[in-house]
């Protein structure tokens, strides 16, 4: 701080700006420019999201945040101020209604409330008429502080469980921690909500939103608390990005995995079997097999070995582990054997410990390492059955898992590989946004195992090849597995959707645990270290993603049927099936389509199930071993010589092309 009573303001560009202490973030923007402080929402002081109003007392980094800047921390701001204007909305209209808690979350935001009447999607319109009311009062957000014991007292006072339940934990522990209430209108004539912030300057600055769902909710997430309703709802900066946004959800729907399995014959789900347990048919079948095949090669190209692991292990195994403990709630129940009441099985929710049990059934040396073990190994988990959906939430899942052994000194090499391999991955199927974490823990939780200084080391390590990298991350604290942090990899698909996929992991925590050993040059025992890593995740959900990005219609290399002869008559059927016979001979997967209808039924028909070649064969093809070809969603390509055609498709299977 400037000895003349003023701070330093670090801005964005790297320029220094220099204002009176005391000074708001509203005031440093309007030093900047008017037409910053006119489009100012808010602002991030050293990376923390606050009001325009907060005080800057000490030098520091500052961002000014716009609704133009339409960024995730302005959509965050919107988005919460959005859900108090909806409350508020909720409030005028069913007076009754006792608010519980409601936060912005991925694509907009909900709040839960406690009211006799319940409301529908028939409800919408006049809740949204209400809060364009608001919105159009253009009513200052303001935030007023209480100390613990008023605050407290004025909850009760006004009798809302809810709140008081919200604040008694918010007060947990810190006995100087302060509430804080929003206010929307005047001193005399205004709504307010016990909330942390921040928010935007005044209601008129919101008004591009749109309610979206309600849904059952309880009390703090426990099925045996008060039954809530939820009311889901989304808010964009402008009226152009919630209309590009709704566009999305409606392109979202026609890409809906469950549809196009459903349709195209990929897979199903049968209650009789059970929830969550996806059944591959035989077409799923191709496609997944070629991408385990795609994967396999290149893991032998890299020095991995392939092993096969069971389903189910002792329960003490995964104890030892720390999966049982950890991840007890998830679990299936264990199971007990009969004629032996002193040990209980479990379907196994992951495949490490199988993974160090192989490492440890020999000995080994330092010149063994690295060891890299690889399975398609199948993992269950107890997911709820409200939270199953399709193929990407299962009961059942088979994961691209490897683990790899390693020294200390192979450490950040090893790492570097498994993250190329992502990219490979990534590259292969053309998601080409991707963004990455750096997933720590955090100290204060007690869900994270090992030694403290295992895990400083092991984040400096896993940021360090990120730093070398040159590759743009973020860090997220609690967010790392229960043995190690871990880099996670988010992409984006064709219609901006966001789905983490990938992940590497760094773990010094379960070589220690199972005291897992290597003779060291100095012909001494030395601890390996574990790397875990997976560039699909699951099986199943890699799966439903590129459903959904592709909308079906695969590329050639992954295609169940990758072309399909259709004869013009039943005279050509004999040469349609010649042609088929001839592709499958070099390893494509052809139909051919000789039933007795139309042509141009048949040509219809192969578009619908997006097989992406169609072959015509007639007396003209017959006579010239050719093929007339369509293309699906494009349409006609020519009559081509057979042989031409085959060395075309062939390349483009080898390519791997993602179009």
């Amino acid at each position: 701080m400037s000895a003349n009573g003023h701070i330093t303001i670090l801005l964005p560009d790297g320029s220094e700006k220099q204002v009176p202490r005391g000074a708001t973030v509203l005031q440093v923007a309007q030093s900047i420019g008017p037409g910053l402080a006119k489009a100012a929402i808010a602002g991030q002081v050293d990376g923390e999201t606050v009001d325009l109003a907060t005080e800057l007392n000490v030098d520091a980094n500052l961002v000014i945040l716009t609704a133009k800047d339409a960024d995730e921390s302005a959509l965050t701001v919107i988005r919460h101020s959005t859900a108090h204007v909806m409350a508020e909305a909720i409030q005028r209209i069913y007076p009754d209604t006792k608010l519980v808690y409601g936060p912005s979350v991925d694509d907009g935001f909900y709040y839960d409330v406690d009211l006799a009447a319940p409301i529908s999607s028939n409800d919408f319109e006049k809740i949204e008429q209400e809060m364009a009311q608001i919105v159009q009062e253009d009513r200052p957000f303001t935030r007023y502080d209480l100390d613990a014991e008023e605050g407290l007292a004025r909850l009760k006072s006004e009798g809302n469980v809810y709140k008081i339940d919200n604040a008694e934990r918010a007060l947990e522990g810190d006995p100087e921690a302060r509430l804080s209430w929003y206010a929307t209108g005047t001193p005399n004539e205004h709504w307010e909500d016990l909330c942390r912030g921040p928010h935007v300057p005044s209601t008129g600055r919101l008004g591009a939103f749109k309610l979206m769902n309600v849904a059952r909710s309880h009390w703090k997430g426990d099925v045996t608390e008060a039954p809530l309703q939820r009311i889901y709802g989304t808010a964009f900066a402008t009226k152009k990005g919630l209309k590009s946004y709704l566009g999305r959800l409606e392109e979202a729907k026609d890409r809906d995995h469950r549809v196009i399995g459903q349709k195209l014959g990929l897979f199903f789900l049968d209650e009789q079997v059970g929830p969550g347990l996806v059944l591959w048919k035989p077409k799923g079948a191709v496609v997944r097999n070629q991408l385990e095949e795609f994967l396999k090669r290149k893991l032998f190209d890299e020095g991995y070995e392939m092993v096969y692991t069971p389903h189910i292990g002792k329960i003490d195994l995964y104890k030892m582990s720390g999966h049982y403990p950890y991840y007890s709630d998830s679990q299936f129940p264990p199971i007990k054997m009969r004629g032996d009441d002193t040990s209980e099985y479990l379907l196994r929710p992951m495949n490490c410990p199988h993974h160090i049990k192989i490492y440890a059934s020999e000995p080994r040396s330092y010149r063994d390492l690295p060891i890299r073990l690889a399975e398609f190994g199948t993992c269950y988990r107890f997911e709820q059955s409200g939270e199953l959906t399709g193929m990407t939430r299962v009961r059942g899942l088979t994961i691209d898992d490897a683990h790899l052994f390693c020294t200390e000194d192979q450490v950040q090499e090893e790492i570097r590989k498994t993250i190329s391999l992502v990219r490979y991955v990534f590259d292969t199927f053309g998601f080409e946004d991707v963004s990455v974490a750096l997933s720590k823990r955090d100290p204060d939780s007690d869900k994270y195992t090992g030694d403290p200084d295992r895990w400083d080391r092991a984040e400096a390590e896993l940021r360090e090849v990120l730093v070398q990298s040159g590759m743009d991350f973020v860090e997220e604290e609690g967010e790392a597995a229960f043995y190690g942090p871990k880099i996670d990899f988010t992409v984006r698909d064709v219609i901006g959707r966001r789905w983490q996929l990938g992940t590497v992991q760094l773990d010094y925590n379960l070589p220690e645990r199972f005291d897992l050993e290597y003779t060291g040059a100095d012909n001494s025992p030395h601890r390996p270290v574990m790397i875990h890593r997976a560039p699909f995740g699951s099986m199943e959900r890699f799966m439903a993603i590129l459903i959904e990005h592709y909308a079906g219609a695969f590329p050639v290399w992954l295609a169940p049927v990758q072309a399909i002869v259709i004869p013009i008559s039943d005279r050509f059927n004999a040469h349609a099936q010649q042609v088929s016979g001839g592709l499958r001979a070099r390893g494509l997967r052809v139909d051919v389509d000789h039933r007795d209808a139309k042509l141009g039924y048949k040509i219809r028909e192969a578009e619908t199930h997006k097989i992406p070649y169609m072959l015509i064969v007639g007396e003209k093809e017959a006579e010239a071993d050719s093929v007339a070809v369509r293309r699906h969603g494009i349409g006609d390509q020519g009559s081509l010589p057979l042989a031409e055609f085959t060395n075309r498709i062939l390349k483009e299977v080898e390519s791997k092309s993602a179009a």
